[in-house]
């Protein structure tokens, strides 16, 4: 069972994560912590539109934390709040209830759903998509016409 958690694409999509860092001037910035384990994740996103433009992120996490950041870093860019959203709540759903992994751009995902029956490895696996989400949501608010003061 452990081996299904922790396979070889898994492992090689945490030891790779791409987009690492900081961004010079987000539109937002959100830092998550998974209690439980202590992982954590701060995402930079800019905005324009209803598009993510440019995405960093510093990722201190177990593998399968490394592994979600990884195929959110890969993907994120061109993904819209909306589609963000989607993809978590079907992500979370995937851990939680055995739902099907999310479709689209976050499709890879699916070798994740191991984790499923891990609960207490959801909360780190989840970390940076729920961070992306939150950030973009903020940033678009921040940059939306209804947004501004």
């Amino acid at each position: 069972m452990i081996d299904d958690l922790y396979s070889a694409k898994l492992l090689r999509l945490a030891a790779n994560l791409p987009r690492l860092g900081r961004l010079a001037a987000p539109d937002a910035s959100v830092e998550k912590i998974a209690k439980l384990c202590g992982s954590r994740v701060v995402v930079d996103v800019v905005v324009e539109g209803d598009r993510v433009a440019d995405f960093a992120q510093e990722v201190k996490a177990c593998a399968l934390g490394q592994a979600a950041a990884s195929v959110l870093g890969s993907h994120v860019v061109g993904a819209s709040l909306p589609e963000l959203e989607v993809a978590v709540r079907q992500f979370r759903a995937m851990l939680k209830e055995g739902a099907p992994a999310p479709d689209g751009r976050f499709s890879d995902l699916a070798m994740l759903a191991p984790v499923k029956d891990y609960p207490a490895r959801h909360a780190s696996t989840l970390l940076a998509f729920e961070a992306v989400t939150e950030a973009v949501r903020t940033a678009t608010t921040r940059t939306s016409p209804a947004g501004a003061a």
